[in-house]
């Protein structure tokens, strides 16, 4: 049945360059997809393929080159500082080391205080209100109230996390970009802050973008999941069309790349031979080509584009696409 709803956020040919001695270096080029509201956009790939930077160009937390950021129906990209400002209240972010991302001078309180001050909310004067809110946004993401008056420093980092996600929440967005968001944890606790933020996001009705390296969470966390390779995305689709039919040869080396957890089962890894491409000044064709088996010599002149296999399920490959 087709979905005739808008989404909440759809993204239309989004780039980021940044300049840097040798030329551009091209973090995120011409990605483009959709999240309807209460879903989750899985985002996967190796460490430099652009995630986090297109996350943080959504939010305007990088400035992006170009495309357009819809939100609500809104290109967000138009807005002014002040209208910005508002929007923050509506999109926020789970930075991946609680630790870096918070203020050591201040307090758990005055973390989980300070976007409601600065919106405007609460006046900092008003400490009974400020201070009930806290606590409700404490007891939300289960954090002990004994807490309260302590630092960053004297906390784990499961609980740092926590106050990253109470701080989000302070405001009651509505999307939130998850940027890795326990790859800093113990795999101990892990598990508890993944289990969390699904509650939250039942409980609230959240919108995620989730930035991950870990294909198998991703997997059962996510509506949909999009592949990026060096700034592009290459895969897209439902998680059991990414991992029960991966078509791009990237794809299926990073999944040939998940541990099995039965030592008796032989893994099947797909070794990745050749030079990485350059992000800088890059040139025309698939930026895989270098690493791919498959390659052809038209794959190094031709610009490829994402190409609907099966309904849903889209990849940019001269391979799928003949």
């Amino acid at each position: 049945m087709k979905n005739d709803k808008e989404p909440l956020l759809q993204i239309n040919h989004l780039k980021k360059y940044f300049p840097t001695p040798n030329g551009l270096l091209y973090a995120v080029d011409d990605v483009n997809f959709s999240i309807m509201e209460g879903e989750t956009l899985g985002v996967v790939g190796e460490s430099g393929c652009g995630k986090s930077t297109l996350g943080r160009a959504i939010l305007r937390l990088h400035e992006p080159t170009s495309g357009e950021v819809y939100f609500r129906g809104e290109n967000i990209l138009n807005y002014n500082k002040k209208k910005m400002k508002e929007l923050r209240k509506e999109m926020q972010i789970i930075f991946q080391d609680p630790y870096e991302s918070l203020n050591p001078r201040m307090t758990v309180s005055q973390a989980i205080q300070a976007p409601l001050i600065i919106q405007g909310i609460y006046k900092a004067s008003d400490h009974a209100a400020l201070e009930k809110k806290t606590l409700e946004m404490m007891d939300l993401v289960g954090l002990a109230r004994r807490v309260v008056n302590s630092y960053p420093h004297e906390l784990d980092g499961g609980r740092r996390q926590r106050i990253g996600i109470a701080r989000a929440l302070a405001l009651n967005p509505k999307f939130i970009v998850r940027d890795e968001p326990v790859s800093a944890l113990d795999v101990s606790i892990q598990a508890q802050v993944l289990n969390l933020m699904q509650d939250l996001q039942e409980h609230l009705g959240l919108t995620y973008m989730f930035i991950t390296h870990d294909l198998s969470v991703v997997r059962h966390l996510s509506t949909s999941i999009v592949v990026m390779y060096l700034g592009q995305m290459v895969e897209k689709g439902s998680p059991g069309q990414i991992f029960e039919n991966p078509l791009h040869p990237y794809t299926k080396a990073l999944l040939s790349a998940i541990p099995v957890p039965d030592p008796e089962k032989k893994m099947e890894r797909i070794q990745l031979k050749g030079e990485l491409t350059s992000p800088i000044n890059v040139e025309p064709g698939c930026r895989f080509a270098k690493r791919c088996v498959y390659a052809r010599p038209e794959c190094r002149q031709k610009e490829l584009e994402l190409k609907e296999m099966e309904p849903g399920h889209f990849v940019s490959c001269m391979l799928c696409s003949g």
